[in-house]
């Protein structure tokens, strides 16, 4: 007897959980909330009772889950964080467009991926509070009303100050080429598995070319202009050395074999804070420029958890959060009102920081450089 009050119990309680779901559903589907017109109060009640999120994000994976129990703890909303990679879990998202509900509550991307994603997949993130420290547009991606920025980062140039001076850091085309032939070997950069080399080799040929890298269109006239930037690279491969990746690059400045890397100021800053890298290396931007960027955050049109996600974005992009980010993880802060003071750079030398060159011609340009430098050494 005991057993089937115990099963009768059971079944109680799992179509309660099912009326409950039915009923939160029900919330979320209505005019006032979709058009954002819910209040901010009734978006919390109804993401407490969704009760989980699902944040789809492709690196630092096991670090944001114990980052995100805070959330977890101040909430009571769970923040289930999947393994996955970058252009997969856009491709998920897509594949999963038809479908009434989708795997997916809070979509984390690249800015510069942006351009090529359908915003309309994206509910609008009129439903948060107003914030006008938030920001929406990053390395001239704007992310309309769709997408907000979670995750600041920039390219630059990491350095051993026990090596080389403040005052004697290259700062353009000409200084590198003049540090090379004065320290042969001292300075390596990769050309693939990461993004800092890239960004530290694309913005030597554009300042050596006239053509527009802004401008995606690429042709054979077009790279025709890179020609005396390929040149530089070949007439001093001598004297600087190829690396395997970003990694690789800063682990061998860190143990002494160079002077200087291109390096992402959130990944250095990273690996200095879990004692990886030497906590005395620095990092600067050259006035000749380098990439920078961020990453956004977006909510899917047909997200499982709406109210939870909603919830989970105002929290990630706020000050305090932001703050945390830029003092755990190196980041660049994406709201105006939080604390940069542990970044690797100062705000003043962010102005050095260029917009990622378009595609497809930035693909073009780096396959190039790879059949016209790398394979030629």
């Amino acid at each position: 007897m005991t057993g089937d009050t115990t099963s009768i119990q059971q079944r109680i309680d799992n179509m309660l959980k099912k009326l409950l779901s039915v009923t939160a559903l029900v919330a979320l589907t209505t005019p006032a909330f979709a058009s954002g017109q819910a209040t901010w109060e009734e978006t919390m009640a109804a993401a407490k009772e969704e009760g989980e999120v699902y944040w789809f994000v492709w690196y630092f994976e096991d670090r944001f889950r114990v980052f995100a129990e805070q959330f977890t703890e101040e909430t009571g909303i769970v923040v289930n964080i999947p393994e996955g990679d970058h252009i997969a879990n856009i491709d998920k998202m897509r594949a999963e467009a038809g479908r009434e509900t989708g795997d997916i509550d809070v979509l984390a991307y690249g800015y510069d991926q942006l351009p090529n994603i359908n915003m309309e997949l994206f509910a609008p993130l009129t439903m948060l509070p107003e914030d006008a420290g938030r920001v929406s547009t990053v390395a001239g991606v704007d992310g309309g009303d769709v997408a907000v920025a979670w995750w600041g980062n920039q390219t630059g140039i990491a350095y051993d100050p026990a090596k080389i001076a403040e005052d004697d850091l290259p700062q353009t085309p000409a200084d590198f080429a003049a540090f090379w032939t004065a320290n042969p070997g001292q300075m390596g950069f990769n050309y693939e598995n990461g993004g800092s080399g890239p960004s530290f080799f694309l913005n030597i040929l554009r300042n050596l070319s006239e053509a527009n890298f802004n401008d995606g269109a690429s042709s054979p006239e077009k790279l025709a202009m890179l020609d005396a930037g390929i040149t530089f690279f070949n007439e001093h491969a001598e004297n600087y050395e190829i690396t395997t990746s970003n990694s690789d690059s800063l682990t061998r400045l860190s143990e002494g074999e160079f002077t200087m890397v291109p390096a992402w100021e959130d990944h250095m800053a990273g690996l200095q804070v879990n004692g990886e890298i030497r906590d005395e290396l620095r990092f600067y931007i050259p006035e000749m420029g380098m990439f920078g960027g961020g990453n956004a955050v977006s909510i899917p049109a047909n997200a499982p958890n709406p109210a939870a996600a909603s919830v989970f974005i105002d929290w990630l992009t706020s000050p305090e959060i932001q703050t945390q980010f830029n003092s755990q993880f190196g980041t660049a802060p994406m709201h105006a009102n939080a604390d940069d003071s542990a970044a690797l750079v100062s705000n003043a030398m962010r102005d050095r920081s260029r917009p990622w060159a378009a595609k497809p011609f930035r693909d073009t340009v780096e396959e190039r450089f790879i059949e016209d430098v790398i394979f030629e050494r």
